[in-house]
């Protein structure tokens, strides 16, 4: 089917004008509490696209740097008083960039491969997977750590730190199959593989099949699923997010479950946006509304549930981590800490500025990398302050992220995924 184009793909005159320039958003925004430049500011960066959008401004590199260089992390939305949907007109922003200001030839040929080839494809991934395992098995890994090469290289040499790991058996072959529930059958869902989750987070996808099971549902793995289209839409390509939604919204919609689960926050947020993302094609609106209405992160999902507490006791002291796509763009923060307090042992501790993004945002660590560290050199002194040994999160991106932190500015905390903490509650009572 042909790519489905609107002209809304731009900020709009009615949703900019709703920010009132209070400045209550400064605070909240990480690159300008690290910059303290206006202009890198939530409010600074509306202003610039109010001028372009009449015709005040030209699209300049300036211009183009400062939005670039926006996170997309949304805590400025939790602090508007105005309910901008900054989020959104950010996005805006960056497909009309993506339109107006092509990008050179090189980073263009780059970012077609990564968004429109690598993360759709099945059998790249399992090719990038291999490399990846072979690098860590055959000693380089370990021989450029040990000899510190990497360090040379500065903030690109910590950059090798968030490689994906690449976790063998990788999750692509039980797409296309279902697990019944443990017990007594409470729901009957469908589970998002993802698309670097299959190579990366096989692990967790797995454990997040087994917690659903442990609280009686029914898991389907719907064939046909692809990438959620998250990264393309932040990148400003929204044709090929809107392309990979409808596959997605074909390919979930047939099986009549009462949920759709996400264990990766990032994703569920622009999931449940698919209703957004398509609003102009009228043979996909509805359609697409209906998807995301059902589309639950798995900690929301279980703690309306209701949570089985048959755990066995974890000795373990954890604090957590909100998710910017959880905490901001889904305003979920209760339902984690919910579940990590239900898990008999375990004492939990309140991170400091727990909803201040860690630097991860998609690819953002590998574009900006000196920004990125920076954000996640504070992320992991406020861990610290809190003595945890495991610190939890809700998003992959998100833990490969301090996992580079726990081992570059930490004390090699182990970094899990919420339901990878009742996973292992639940597997310890047998």
């Amino acid at each position: 089917m042909a790519a489905f184009s609107v002209v809304s793909d731009r900020p709009q005159a009615q949703d900019l004008d709703r920010c009132v320039h209070c400045g209550l958003c400064l605070n909240a925004c990480p690159t300008y509490r690290e910059l303290g430049v206006e202009m890198d500011s939530p409010r600074g960066r509306i202003y610039q696209m109010a001028q372009v959008a009449a015709g005040r401004m030209p699209i300049s590199d300036s211009y183009q740097e400062h939005i670039d260089l926006c996170l997309g992390c949304r805590a400025c939305e939790t602090a508007c008083p105005s309910g901008v949907e900054y989020g959104k007109l950010v996005e805006a922003a960056r497909a009309h960039l993506e339109q107006a200001a092509p990008r050179p030839l090189a980073s263009r040929l780059a970012r077609g491969f990564l968004y429109g080839r690598l993360l759709v494809s099945p059998w790249l991934m399992a090719l990038a997977g291999n490399l990846a395992a072979f690098y860590r098995f055959s000693g380089w890994q370990r021989l450029l750590r040990a000899t510190r090469l990497l360090e040379l290289l500065g903030p690109l040499g910590k950059i090798e730190r968030l490689l994906p790991p690449a976790e063998r058996p990788f999750f692509f072959g039980q797409i296309g199959r279902s697990f019944p529930a443990v017990g007594e059958r409470r729901s009957r869902v469908a589970l998002v593989a993802g698309c670097l989750a299959n190579v990366s987070f096989a692990r967790l996808n797995e454990a997040t099949v087994r917690v659903l099971q442990r609280n009686g549902c029914d898991v389907d793995i719907p064939a046909g699923q692809t990438c959620c289209g998250a990264l393309q839409v932040h990148a400003g390509l929204r044709d090929l997010g809107r392309r990979l939604a409808r596959r997605n919204i074909e390919a979930f919609e047939r099986g009549g479950h009462d949920a759709i689960v996400t264990n990766a926050a990032g994703c569920g947020s622009t999931l449940k946006e698919y209703g957004h993302l398509l609003e102009h094609d009228p043979a996909w609106a509805g359609r697409a509304k209906a998807f995301a209405g059902r589309v639950k992160d798995v900690s929301e999902f279980l703690a309306q549930l209701g949570v089985n507490r048959e755990m066995g006791q974890l000795d373990i002291t954890v604090t957590y981590q909100d998710s910017c796509h959880l905490a901001h763009g889904q305003r979920i923060r209760l339902p984690p800490r919910q579940l990590l307090e239900a898990v008999p042992g375990l004492k939990f501790r309140e991170l400091p500025l727990a909803d201040l993004c860690c630097g991860s945002a998609g690819v953002y660590n590998v574009q900006h990398p000196e920004m990125s560290m920076a954000l996640l050199e504070k992320k992991m002194q406020m861990a610290a302050t809190t003595g945890a040994g495991v610190i939890a999160t809700a998003n992959p991106g998100c833990m490969l992220q301090l996992r580079a932190g726990a081992a570059l500015f930490g004390r090699n905390q182990r970094v899990m995924h919420v339901v990878e903490v009742l996973d292992e509650a639940y597997r310890s009572r047998q």
